[in-house]
């Protein structure tokens, strides 16, 4: 049977808890009542003695029933809770402390659910109003549909929208942890449609819905204000992606050729001028904003339950250790506390949950619960007997290929030039992307063992996450596939087949596997496989995106992963220029444009990071981004210098690839540290660490610290060209650039303890989302 603890302990709400009952101190508190209990009796020489006083005190407590305690209520509005003790408990300094400790958990469960419920509802009453304006707005296209009639000008018409590109500094300073960039889009209604329209309350369209215009960063390009019987309306739509930004300003100019349009015609005449696509946006906003609420009041109804049944856990125990009736007392006391009797999240969620059903999903229920409460998948035991299958496959036939290899001398020094230089780079991608996977593979193990929700972290969706046993199992099928593949290739060529006639078979390998990754069909992972696409292309379009959680982690991904990218230019190079069929493998080495590319290639996932953080500070506005910005130039100048190097081997170049390395790895180690774990705090309670630690074992921090600084020096291979004996240099290469992938993938962990710790610090749990419409006084 499962100890109470532990169940709370995996119940609870990972960044709530510091705000949760702490059941093992007050655990502690009750033992060492016992223990000094004990300690009475025994100096006393009384065991049986006491023991049957113990049994009549019992007994008579259960006839009378006298009050032991009682708990006094303070009249401010915090309702304080203070425990007196009216007779003596066991030992009285012990039962002192511990109802010291108890009242001071319930009133910081007290306080932290008022402050809670107070959040939720105002984010539900806002939400309400934003739902009320959506009705309104729906409403008034409506009317304006059977007003017009369906005709092929006026569904053209609807198709369009008057528009400005505006940001006010209220919305800047509400959605700066979220979406800073707003675009903003006036939707302008006859007099007629509004008056019309018909909702359950129509007087809330009629507040005044104009935004200021602000003195931000994103400064107001137009100060066009549409008005409608005196009042604006403008729904606001985060410019995330380049297509908002191109549209809006689209919208901009069609704005401008309206107004003039309608100064040369009729000005007295207004027309409805809405984008459906627009409307269906700020709809999908409103429901994502419903979600989290519901998830929201869920976490908060965890929290109420988990918590009463730790407090009749823990006086249960004290009753069991002092022969008291301490439970009956005290247990009225925390059913009529704040966060027991309040039950205005609770009447919340309900009505969260018909407004979702109504309005969100057509009236079926069951349709919103997958939105409201979506399940998990369930593991299955066939995954787990696959990972073993497939990895007991890829551990015969990887033994076979090394064997063979080690008998036709690939891997020697004076190896097979053709295979190295054109076999060996199809090995090394897959060996290194598939290691880096698996590495990740088990920073979700360890993450889910930690209680680190780095699904909330990265807004991955939970019912189409990867779990650690998908991972796995892509990881050793894949291997498997590889390494039978290559071993097949291997012995082809020592049977006597030319190079020609099997060339070929490595290119459909690596084809095979990009097929898999774009395939359209729903297999093989779909949503992961298109999640990762679409991750890739907001890093290639860093400073067009909204730079997110997973765009900016998996960009760091490909900062180690510079030698894959570059093994996949030369591949693509030789399969597409036909290469393979001549044997050239040094064609692609010699020309122009391929030199230019490999520097290229070298320095984009740095570049592509820098841009990302540039657009972090344009967003955001903290001069730390600009900082980090820094260490990916001087990164780039480092890998430049390391290439000229390897071109002009001259002892100028070896200084300067000295000097640049020497700089980036400072820079570097300093960030890894102290901003990305939040490390080196000389003022903690944990030296040379930081106060609060996932990870109960404090050296394998200490470790972390030292092999970090190891593999940080990775470059000192080329001042000092160390090789392994009798192994061709390649290997080496694949070695030390695997070691960069075992460094990254340390530094994933630490990287989401320290971004898990700061969601905790702010108790922040579910994710705040933008609304689409804003309402401010008008100022004339």
């Amino acid at each position: 049977m499962v100890k109470f603890s532990k169940q709370f302990e995996g119940q609870l709400v990972p960044e709530w808890k510091e705000a949760f009952v702490d059941y093992c101190h007050l655990k502690k508190a009750v033992k060492k009542i016992q223990l000094l209990d004990d300690q009475n009796a025994n100096n006393t020489n009384k065991h049986d003695t006491s023991f049957s006083k113990r049994i009549m005190s019992s007994f008579r407590n259960k006839k009378r029933q006298p009050r032991v305690i009682q708990v006094h209520r303070s009249a401010s509005k915090t309702d304080m809770y203070e425990t007196e003790l009216l007779e003596q408990v066991a030992d009285t300094d012990a039962a002192g402390e511990f109802f010291a400790c108890l009242d001071l958990q319930l009133n910081k469960v007290n306080q932290f659910y008022r402050t809670k419920e107070k959040e939720f509802l105002e984010r539900g009453e806002s939400l309400l109003k934003q739902m009320e304006i959506l009705i309104e707005l729906k409403a008034a296209v409506k009317q304006h549909q059977r007003a017009k009639g369906p005709s092929s000008q006026d569904l053209k018409e609807e198709e369009s929208i008057s528009g400005t590109i505006s940001c006010d500094e209220e919305s800047i300073k509400y959605a700066a942890a979220t979406e800073p960039g707003l675009e903003n889009v006036t939707g302008e209604f006859d007099r007629d449609d509004m008056k019309s329209s018909e909702s359950p309350k129509s007087g809330e369209l009629g507040r005044s819905m104009r935004m200021k215009q602000g003195d931000g960063k994103l400064k107001s390009i137009s100060n066009c204000v549409i008005n409608c019987q005196g009042k604006n309306l403008r729904i606001n739509i985060p410019v995330t992606n380049p297509a908002r930004t191109f549209s809006a300003i689209s919208y901009l100019l069609w704005d401008d050729l309206v107004n003039q349009s309608s100064k040369k015609g009729s000005p007295g005449r207004n027309r409805l001028h809405i984008n459906k696509k627009k409307l269906h946006h700020a709809e999908k906003m409103i429901r994502g904003a419903f979600v989290d609420l519901y998830k929201g009041l869920g976490y908060l109804k965890t929290y109420r339950n988990l918590n009463m049944l730790a407090f009749v856990k823990i006086l249960k125990k004290v009753d069991k250790v002092t022969n008291k009736q301490v439970l009956p007392i005290y247990l009225k006391v925390v059913e009529s506390s704040f966060f027991n009797s309040s039950d205005k999240a609770l009447k919340l969620a309900d009505e969260v949950e018909e407004i979702f059903v109504k309005h969100f999903a057509e009236e079926d229920k069951r349709k919103a619960m997958k939105y409201l409460r979506p399940t998990q998948r369930t593991e299955s035991h066939a995954v787990t007997f696959f990972i073993g299958l497939f990895a007991g496959g890829f551990v015969a036939l990887f033994i076979g290929y090394v064997i063979m290899a080690h008998i036709t001398g690939m891997y020697r020094s004076k190896s097979d030039t053709v295979y190295m230089e054109t076999v060996y780079p199809v090995l090394s991608i897959f060996s290194l992307f598939f290691l880096h996977l698996f590495l990740f593979g088990c920073n979700i193990f360890a993450w889910r063992k930690t209680r680190i929700n780095y699904s909330f972290i990265f807004e991955l969706c939970p019912t189409k996450e990867l779990k650690y046993r998908d991972v796995f199992l892509i990881c050793t099928s894949s291997m498997a596939a590889v390494v039978g593949v290559l071993f097949v290739h291997l012995l082809l060529v020592e049977k006597g087949y030319s190079y020609t006639q099997v060339q070929a078979i490595p290119g459909l390998l690596f084809l095979a596997f990009i097929v898999v990754l774009i395939c359209p069909f729903n297999v093989i992972y779909k949503s992961s496989r298109y999640r990762l696409l679409s991750v890739i292309r907001n890093i290639v379009l860093s400073p067009l995106y909204k730079v997110l959680m997973l765009d900016f982690f998996m960009a760091d991904q490909l900062c180690s992963q510079v030698p894959t990218l570059r093994n996949i230019e030369y591949i693509a190079c030789y399969y597409i220029t036909g290469s393979y069929k001549t044997q050239d493998y040094n064609y692609c080495t010699s020309t122009t444009y391929y030199k230019d590319l490999a520097y290229a290639v070298s320095f984009l996932p740095y570049y592509w990071r820098a841009l990302q953080c540039a657009r972090r500070w344009f967003d955001e506005g903290h001069k730390s981004h600009l900082l980090n910005l820094g260490k990916y130039v001087s990164a780039m100048l480092a890998a430049g210098a390391k290439m000229a190097y390897e071109k002009e081997k001259t002892a100028g170049w070896l200084c300067l690839v000295v000097i640049m390395s020497s700089a980036a790895t400072v820079y570097q180690l300093y960030w890894d540290f102290v901003k990305d774990w939040g490390l080196l705090q000389f003022n903690s309670k944990n030296p040379w660490l930081r106060d609060e630690l996932v990870l109960r074992h404090k050296f394998i921090y200490y470790f972390s610290l030292g092999l970090n600084l190891v593999l940080r020096l990775a470059w000192l291979q080329t001042v000092f060209h160390y090789n392994f004996e009798k192994v061709d240099y390649r290997v080496t290469m694949l070695f030390l650039a695997a070691l960069e992938v075992v460094r990254r993938g340390q530094w994933n962990f630490y990287r989401l303890e320290n971004e898990h710790l700061n969601n905790a610090g702010h108790f922040r749990a579910v994710k705040t989302v933008p609304l689409p419409f804003h309402e401010v006084d008008d100022q004339d």
